[in-house]
């Protein structure tokens, strides 16, 4: 009798052999009993009553069958027949079987295991398989959390990976990345450049695509704004406000502080000052720039200098929405009759929101105190008008409640 490997390793298990050939040896003697114990008149009594043909079974006559020589005849064939099918107990299947199994468990010691260091075909090979530690397809990072090295590192350094996983290949790019390969040592390099660790998740959440970046590249590229004379301090506040600057070739920050520096003509220091405020400058497009200043100097009326004193003080002049520039704008300088120079000493105003500067306005020129000129009394500045808190306003600038106030919002 020969086993496969499996078998052997499962009868090498001596009570569950034991409870095996216990459980067969009870079927077998069951049924066998049950054979013998069949009532043998049954079986004569349909024997009597049916006979066999070569073209197939047909009933006896009624003559056939109520003569009862012919029953008498027929009840010992079909006894004799019984007799040939019914074999001793002790030399039945049953008894095979159960020596054969007690003679297999006393050689189980015999039987050789499988080494694990055993040589296998190719075949056997392409066979085996391994199950994927990690799932072969997700539409969520929510699986490979548990299982990912860089993904539970991400979230407890603070990323948002339901926002990544919403960006096309982010999430796959994410998955293969090695932690302590290409994780650990950007997130130390950036540490090192003195970016706060409560400011890498958002960093990182926001431009994931820093960690696929080479160590030289992004080493070369703060090389070259400190060459530029940028502050350390300078350089990872730049980093933090805007993600993707270290993304960009050396070549292309260096044509971007080039193009400011002509277009507005501003001393190095200047345009140190303006990127470290608005570092977006360098990231962006220059497109809305160049129409920014072309607004600013064609439809404003602004002269040169005029125009750098308001992107020095405000940058985001630069990159703000051309239509809520011209919106504020024409307010300012037409309705309420604020000349440029007063605007240009006063750029915060386009940082403020239009509707603030409506109402307010409007009060004003409903109390009889709108006046926006220096030379005249009661004067009031463009910064006190926008800026101020609600309360301080009515008290100081209006002279009125700000119950008052707001019953004149509801009117408008």
């Amino acid at each position: 009798m020969h086993l496969c490997q499996r078998c052997a390793s499962l009868l090498l298990s001596r009570p569950l052999l034991s409870a095996a050939v216990q459980l067969a040896t009870r079927t077998l003697h069951q049924r066998s009993h049950h054979i013998l114990l069949q009532p043998i008149h049954s079986l004569t009594q349909r024997h009597a009553r049916e006979t066999w043909t070569p073209w197939g079974r047909r009933n006896l006559t009624d003559h056939q069958a109520a003569s009862p020589e012919v029953n008498h005849n027929k009840t010992d064939a079909a006894l004799r027949d019984v007799g040939k099918h019914i074999v001793p107990l002790e030399n039945s299947k049953v008894h095979q079987i159960s020596s054969q199994v007690s003679l297999l468990d006393i050689g189980l010691d015999s039987v050789v295991r499988p080494s694990p260091l055993q040589e296998i075909s190719e075949e056997e090979a392409v066979q085996i398989q391994v199950p994927s530690a990690l799932p072969p397809d997700s539409f969520t990072l929510r699986p490979y959390v548990d299982k990912s090295e860089t993904l539970s590192k991400l979230v407890q350094l603070g990323v948002n990976l339901w926002e990544l996983e919403q960006r096309p290949n982010v999430g796959s790019m994410l998955v293969r990345l090695d932690f302590h390969v290409d994780v650990a040592p950007k997130l130390l390099f950036l540490r090192d450049l003195g970016v706060e660790e409560c400011k890498l998740g958002t960093l990182l959440t926001k431009n994931p695509f820093i960690l696929t970046e080479s160590l030289e590249n992004l080493e070369a590229r703060v090389s070259y704004l400190k060459a530029k004379r940028f502050s350390q301090q300078s350089v990872a506040a730049m980093v933090s406000k805007a993600p993707y600057l270290l993304n960009f070739s050396v070549e292309r920050l260096d044509n971007r502080l080039g193009f400011f520096q002509q277009q507005l003509g501003l001393s190095a220091e200047k345009i140190r000052k303006v990127v470290t405020r608005l570092p977006k400058l360098l990231c962006g497009s220059l497109e809305p720039i160049k129409e920014n200043l072309k607004v600013c100097e064609l439809e404003f009326g602004f002269r040169g200098n005029e125009i750098q004193h308001i992107v020095t003080t405000v940058p985001k002049v630069l990159i703000a929405n051309k239509r809520k520039l011209t919106q504020i704008f024409d307010f300012v300088h037409n309705t309420m009759d604020v000349p440029h120079s007063l605007i240009a000493k006063f750029p915060q105003v386009f940082n403020a929101k239009f509707l603030r500067i409506r109402e307010r306005h409007l009060f004003l020129e409903y109390l009889g105190r709108a006046q926006y000129q220096p030379s005249q009394p009661n004067y009031i500045s463009l910064d006190r008008l926008v800026f101020l808190p609600d309360d301080v306003f009515c008290s100081e600038v209006a002279l009125a409640t700000l119950e008052d106030f707001e019953r004149f919002q509801k009117t408008l």
